[in-house]
């Protein structure tokens, strides 16, 4: 499974990328506000980084959608484009898929939304876990059902579990076979950390230094 990081913060994503670890990055309109920086100054500084950035259109109409993600697709070969999971957006998608643009339809909440984001041609698809949860669904089983129909209609489109919340978001989607999880920096810097990891090394350099004596 590929591990993508969400967000727009250069530091960030220089320092999970120098784990050796890192994928690619999805950023959106939000996080890049956030950062307080041009749009594309951002977008071309990740794609230094990472070999896969995903840049969202802020365009709710076809043309307006094309316009922009066949700007951003010309910034760099590793700029995918993100288009919301509407009937904009999946025009958007089968065109940006016969003319060779990479894609990633963002906001999808259900399976019949994946399917058509699939049948559209999108190099990739992004189910919101954590926001499913938040109203009461169950998030990761909108990824177990996914990931069924995917076994049995063979789609080529990845799929990315997004909006995750905590380490066992990832442990499941790597156990349902998702394609490729997108994790906030909050909740990445806790994949390598364990207390008995901690309290092991301590103890033994603990009696390393005894050695020395």
């Amino acid at each position: 499974m590929k591990l993508f990081l969400d967000s727009a913060n250069i530091d960030q994503v220089k320092e999970i990328a120098s784990w050796g670890v890192l994928d690619g990055v999805t950023t959106n309109p939000s996080l890049v506000a956030k950062e307080g920086k041009d749009f594309k100054e951002t977008v071309l500084a990740l794609c230094k980084l990472v070999p896969c950035v995903s840049a969202q259109v802020t365009a709710t109409e076809f043309d307006d959608m094309v316009k922009q993600g066949e700007e951003y697709a010309s910034w760099h070969k590793h700029v995918v484009v993100k288009v919301p999971m509407t009937t904009e957006g999946l025009k958007a998608i089968h065109y940006f898929t016969q003319h060779g643009i990479k894609t990633n339809t963002t906001l999808v909440f259900s399976v019949p939304q994946a399917i058509l984001a699939a049948k559209a041609g999108a190099t990739m698809i992004s189910p919101f876990i954590g926001r499913l949860d938040d109203i009461g669904e169950d998030g990761m089983g909108l990824i177990a059902e996914i990931m069924e129909v995917w076994h049995h209609q063979q789609f080529t489109t990845e799929v990315l579990v997004a909006s995750t919340r905590h380490p066992r978001h990832i442990v499941d989607a790597a156990a349902l076979g998702a394609h490729i999880c997108t994790i906030p920096y909050e909740v990445f810097k806790k994949l390598p950390q364990h207390p008995l990891t901690d309290s092991g090394l301590k103890k033994f350099l603990q009696d390393w230094e005894k050695t020395k004596k």
